[in-house]
């Protein structure tokens, strides 16, 4: 029985050592093939002198090397941290540095990429490159070497990594944070393993499975359909993301049974035509990462008559928190379902007591997918992970729950219903983005006297990123010099598709910007016209 998150490829390649595990392109392991490479890449990392818990960051592209990676780092008893490819060097270098990354593994360009970023992170030892070591790297005390130096030729067949039980850390995950900077979110081996063993019992994932990876593995959704299909011996097929037809097209040649993807993927996919040979073997497909629109739901339900519907709901501090049965879609596409197996969710009050049918609470997570906390972030740590409420009070230790900053209410028979965010978080594309972050390359630019990133209801992508700014004294607002500056230094997802300019902010009683007034201004600027997509 898995106990930790290599067990589950180790225990899939005792129980279906010639079962195909994962596939990439032309490549395809099977699960004993996938544990050898595994256990060659996690006896290098502990010849590289990989510690226990030691983090092992991967930047890279969807590939084998990069599942391989992922489970080695534990296996060698260390912990993973996935970096999201798309994101900036700044943004990388800024993870590297935060959670002390020891080991980076990447390829030739995103290494030439990072350039100084890799001479600033003092705790990095070693860059492992899968592929040539490229030229140009900036000098630093960093040792450089290539994967199959790692592997040394030939996989081995066992190490014998430090002792770790499922509480002790397995990886981090980042995600943006309210104040600007990105947290890194803690999960143990329990975590995991628990999430994989909940979502495969709702999702009703078998060994007959062939699950398309298509969503980011930095997501908590894009890593947890890697260890819910290695847990029941399914395969996983890798795919990077590149046109909404490649979608189709991969569908249709690994005759995919399940499909999870964020809104905005949905909206493309819809536009696409999907002969039978692409939709007929698809069993399941879920949506993550926001609210789908009923005419959305119903537009999928038509191009796969014969799949099952799994809309979800999760955060990052706990994997999946709830899904809407498919028998329920009909009585209420609206609702964000009930709790997933083995937790629960309670609708609280400020004061920590619960509130009743149709009341507006906080939702609050309960059980073994809560994570361990912010990575060396006591402060937001204490503000997210509080006491459960409505424990015993005779029973002496608190147990630790997540406080999701998320209103919802419940009906009469406990189906939940999301109403909003306490935070200013802004949900686009199915990434939970920081307004702050973007803010701040306004008032880097010396462009902006002022300005507010906001998140106004979009019609394809959850929220589209409006910014209001104010020009310096006595200057015009550049704003295509400001885009500019943002695509340059931010993931596309998070660059303004509108830059909106007033002479001076709306400000509160207090002094403060008034955000709520701004929010009123623009709630609809994506519904006019113009702006419909």
């Amino acid at each position: 029985m898995s106990e930790l998150v290599h067990h589950l490829i180790e225990h899939g390649a005792s129980r279906w050592p010639d079962r195909p595990a994962l596939a990439f392109r032309r490549d395809r392991l099977s699960y004993a093939e996938l544990r050898d490479k595994t256990l060659g890449v996690a006896s290098g990392l502990a010849d590289l002198g990989l510690g226990r818990e030691d983090r092992v960051a991967v930047y890279m592209e969807k590939r084998i090397e990069t599942v391989a990676a992922l489970f080695a780092a534990t296996r060698a008893g260390g912990a993973f941290v996935p970096v999201n490819p798309i994101l900036r060097p700044h943004q990388v270098g800024y993870i590297l540095r935060d959670c002390n990354v020891r080991v980076l593994i990447t390829t030739p360009q995103r290494a030439r990429d990072l350039g100084e970023e890799l001479a600033a992170c003092p705790d990095l030892r070693c860059l492992v490159v899968v592929g040539s070591v490229p030229d140009g790297l900036p000098p630093c005390d960093l040792r450089v070497v290539t994967w199959d130096e790692v592997i040394g030729g030939a996989e081995a067949t066992s190490i014998a990594p430090p002792r770790i039980i499922d509480t002790d850390m397995a990886a981090i995950l980042y995600t943006s944070g309210s104040t600007g900077s990105p947290k890194g979110v803690v999960l143990s081996h329990r975590n995991i393993v628990a999430g994989a063993k909940s979502v495969s019992q709702y999702l009703e994932n078998t060994a007959e499975d062939r699950i398309l990876s298509i969503l980011p593995l930095s997501f908590d959704a894009g890593l947890s359909q890697l260890t819910t299909g290695f847990h029941v011996g399914a395969e996983i097929v890798l795919m990077n993301y590149l046109l909404p037809k490649d979608v189709v097209r991969i569908c249709a040649e690994a005759k995919i049974t399940g499909l999870t993807c964020v809104p905005p993927l949905w909206i493309q996919l819809t536009e696409q035509k999907w002969p039978p040979e692409a939709s007929e073997s698809l069993r399941y497909f879920a949506n993550t990462g926001g609210h789908m629109p009923k005419s959305l739901l119903d537009s999928l339900r038509g191009i796969f008559p014969g799949a099952k519907p799994f809309l979800m709901y999760g955060l990052t501090e706990a994997f999946r928190s709830t899904y809407l049965d498919p028998a329920e879609v009909d009585r209420r596409p609206n609702s964000i379902g009930k709790a997933i197996p083995n937790a629960e969710i309670l609708v609280a009050r400020e004061d920590g007591t619960l509130c009743g049918p149709g009341e507006d609470g906080e939702l609050v997570h309960r059980g073994a997918l809560v994570a361990m906390g912010y990575w060396n972030d006591p402060e937001r740590t204490a503000e997210r992970f509080r006491p459960a409420p409505s424990r015993d009070p005779a029973l002496p230790l608190p147990e630790i729950a997540v406080w999701s900053g998320d209103i919802v209410h419940a009906d009469e028979e406990g189906f939940l219903y999301f109403v909003g965010r306490r935070d200013e978080m802004i949900k686009s594309s199915g990434y939970r983005i920081s307004p702050s972050e973007i803010e701040e390359i306004f008032y880097q630019s010396g462009l902006a006297k002022e300005a507010v990133a906001l998140g106004p209801p979009h019609p394809r992508l959850g929220q589209g990123i409006v910014v209001v700014a104010s020009p310096v004294d006595g200057q015009a607002l550049d704003a295509d010099a400001l885009l500019d500056m943002c695509r340059q230094q931010l993931p596309r997802f998070m660059v303004p598709e509108i830059i909106a300019e007033r002479a001076g902010l709306p400000r509160g009683p207090n002094g403060k910007i008034d955000r709520a007034a701004l929010k009123k201004e623009f709630m609809d600027i994506f519904n006019e016209p113009k702006h419909a997509r």
